[in-house]
């Protein structure tokens, strides 16, 4: 099987990202974003679901992080996608818990070309989580779904901690995709033959 891979480039007046993924690589990273917290998420997710990732971004921090971790999203949303082809053979669903010290978060991928988002426990994180209040990562996952054309449900069970939250989350992300991008079959799975 060839290596899947996908190079994206997005240049708007907010932000100028560029982002090489391998979904068959080996968790290296180079991402850098300008805002840290995403940078630390972004590789946690890389790392736990063992793809290769590189990301550039220049965004209008001077505003906020918000279009930055939105574009950097939609963009990694684009290389999943793309880096996916057909999706003929893949598992396409999966999930993962994570813990991350007293924090619990659980994700549902299903890689299925229809983009929907469930974020649930967001009241659990606190409403500044690195200086950014917390629907900034509601958003992230919304625009990572949406560029994937991927259901995705993030349930943020239970925890103190907004950064350990987050953590597990990202982390389970990374699992479950994996699972999902895992070729197990020679068809597609889909009762309708095709994916949307």
């Amino acid at each position: 099987m060839d290596t899947r891979g996908a190079k994206i480039e997005r240049t708007t007046s907010e932000t100028d990202v560029t982002l090489f993924l391998n979904l068959d690589g080996g968790g290296k990273t180079d991402i850098k974003t300008g805002f840290g917290m995403a940078d630390h998420l972004l590789t946690l997710l890389a790392v736990w679901g063992g793809f290769d990732l590189e990301i550039h971004c220049r965004g209008d921090l001077h505003v906020d992080a918000h279009h930055t971790v939105e574009d950097v999203a939609l963009c990694l949303g684009r290389a999943v996608l793309g880096a996916l082809g057909d999706r003929k053979g893949i598992a396409r669903a999966a999930s993962a818990r994570v813990p991350m010290d007293e924090a619990l978060a659980e994700v549902c991928v299903d890689l299925s070309g229809r983009a929907y988002l469930v974020f649930r426990g967001a009241e659990l994180l606190p409403p500044v989580i690195a200086g950014e209040e917390n629907d900034l990562w509601r958003e992230f996952f919304k625009s990572l779904a949406a560029g994937a054309a991927m259901n995705l449900h993030v349930s943020l069970l239970y925890g103190q901690n907004g950064h350990h939250l987050l953590e597990s989350a990202c982390k389970g992300l990374g699992l479950a995709l994996r699972q999902a991008v895992t070729v197990n079959r020679s068809t597609l799975l889909s009762s309708k033959g095709k994916l949307d």
